[in-house]
């Protein structure tokens, strides 16, 4: 009873204040309500400069870890996708540090740090990625025909182990919903633009993939996809290394490579000139970390013969190291992370010591620090990407890594252009010293030299003789 007539008061005494005019209220109370909105307005504002400034410890300690643990690992995936399409995602808002600046096959990027193919796969969120400071975003692997995938689940987190295992198999819009998005990007009135990317020092790459049910030994796909994207495209990634797609890395072989990368060099070769782009975009092709040594020979002896423009190295792995610890090891799928990184490693130098220097090779696979970065710069890579610590780290990621980055070169003294340039000659393939023939008048000269001392060497024969007849003689007397 007593909360009832506690409650009628209330309402009653609601009721009488709100027939009170307006004009009784009290300065008091106007200037409360003005110091509360300019409070909500301010903090408003501060919330949103620490929410768009990708550097916060917001991103990396709060949404990123809660986004994580919250939703299962491809939901998580695909909505970080979405917010970075909106255009509301956070951006990387410094300038990069001239040390850190580039060029990849003559195209200048202002850092070397790219993001993989897999996290954007249909090219949903391109700008988003390059606004959190990213010199290469490739989109994809995108197949001709729109596919599902593999069933879900398929992408597994091993945070204790830095890693994640996924069996996507290439779930794709297919061609023509992509190129949808990629043409609607295109500022109208603009004719021609430098890169694809449509933004300076930075390039945009569209990786390619191939349908689960096109034949196995078939190039169709990507010779599709490189008449397809190629005039939206800086470079167009031929992926023939995934393990989620049966038969996709038997493309490595080298009888097969031999006539896809004739197959796709020609397409590239042949295409139109476009409107959007003043160039033809570059070939680059990604390999696996799990090939032998005599399969990295081989491939790399392709490379040579082909008009290929570069490589990556490398992919997911299927090899499950034995210091992994998290109970998601025994799922099926390529593993990619930390533990991915000495595979990668030894791929990447092994085919650097086996490629001229003209061909340059792109790092991936378990790089979440500057010094990450670095040490596949001193094994002979032109730039590098990262995936797995985007994911776990969130999008400071790559101002971090940059950050890092600079002031290991700054210890060092050294730009990333001259640790790549030294490291790419030092331990890349050296051209065969070619056989030097002597001028016919050096050969006669060196045969009038000869012919000279065959006869001093008669000449001393017969002295040699009489001296021994003159020997006998004095002997028999």
């Amino acid at each position: 009873m007593f909360a009832l007539r506690r409650g009628s008061r209330l309402a009653a005494n609601i009721l009488s204040h709100s027939h009170r005019p307006l004009s009784t209220s009290s300065p008091r109370s106007n200037l409360r309500t003005g110091i509360y909105a300019a409070g909500f307005v301010l903090s408003t504002g501060l919330f949103a400069v620490y929410y768009f400034d990708a550097r916060s410890a917001l991103h990396r300690y709060i949404l990123t870890p809660t986004l994580r643990y919250a939703l299962d690992a491809e939901s998580g995936h695909k909505f970080a996708v979405k917010v970075l399409k909106t255009g509301l995602g956070p951006r990387d808002p410094c300038s990069d540090d001239s040390r850190l600046e580039s060029e990849f096959l003559g195209q200048k990027v202002s850092n070397p740090i790219g993001l993989a193919a897999g996290f954007d796969k249909d090219g949903e969120a391109i700008d988003g990625l390059f606004n959190l400071g990213f010199s290469w975003v490739e989109i994809g692997s995108i197949t001709p025909k729109p596919q599902p995938g593999n069933p879900r689940p398929r992408v597994f987190h091993l945070p204790e182990d830095s890693g994640l295992i996924n069996r996507y198999g290439f779930p794709s819009q297919g061609h023509a919903s992509v190129l949808a998005r990629l043409r609607a990007r295109i500022p109208p009135f603009q004719q021609a633009h430098d890169t694809a990317a449509l933004r300076p020092d930075s390039i945009l790459a569209v990786n390619l993939g191939k349908n689960k049910e096109s034949p196995a030994d078939s190039i169709d796909d990507f010779v599709f996809g490189v008449r397809t994207f190629g005039p939206f495209s800086d470079v167009l990634v031929v992926n023939v290394s995934s393990p989620n797609t049966p038969g996709l890395r038997g493309l490595q072989n080298r009888e097969l490579l031999e006539r896809l990368l004739s197959g796709v060099t020609k397409a590239r070769d042949e295409l139109p000139v476009s409107i959007h782009r003043s160039k033809r975009p570059k070939l680059v092709l990604k390999l696996s970390p799990d090939l032998d040594e005599a399969q990295l020979l081989d491939i790399a002896d392709v490379i040579k013969k082909s008009s290929i423009d570069g490589v990556i190295v490398s992919n997911t792995t299927i090899e499950r190291p034995k210091t992994l610890t998290n109970p998601n090891k025994v799922e099926a799928g390529g593993l990619s992370g930390a533990p991915v990184k000495p595979y990668s490693l030894k791929a990447l130098r092994a085919l650097r010591s086996q490629l001229p220097s003209s061909i340059p090779l792109i790092g991936c696979g378990g790089i979440f620090t500057g010094a990450d970065a670095l040490e596949y710069a001193k094994a002979g890579a032109s730039l590098v990407q990262v995936y797995t610590g985007f994911g776990y780290d969130g999008v400071g990621a790559c101002r971090r890594i940059k950050d890092e980055l600079a002031e290991e070169l700054k210890k060092e003294g050294v730009t990333w252009s001259e640790v790549v340039s030294k490291a790419v000659d030092e331990l890349s393939l050296k051209p065969v010293a070619p056989i030097v023939v002597a001028p016919l008048a050096k050969a006669s000269k060196t045969e009038n030299e000869l012919s000279n001392l065959i006869a001093e060497a008669q000449e001393l024969q017969e002295l040699l003789d009489n001296l021994d007849r003159r020997i006998e003689t004095d002997s028999s007397s």
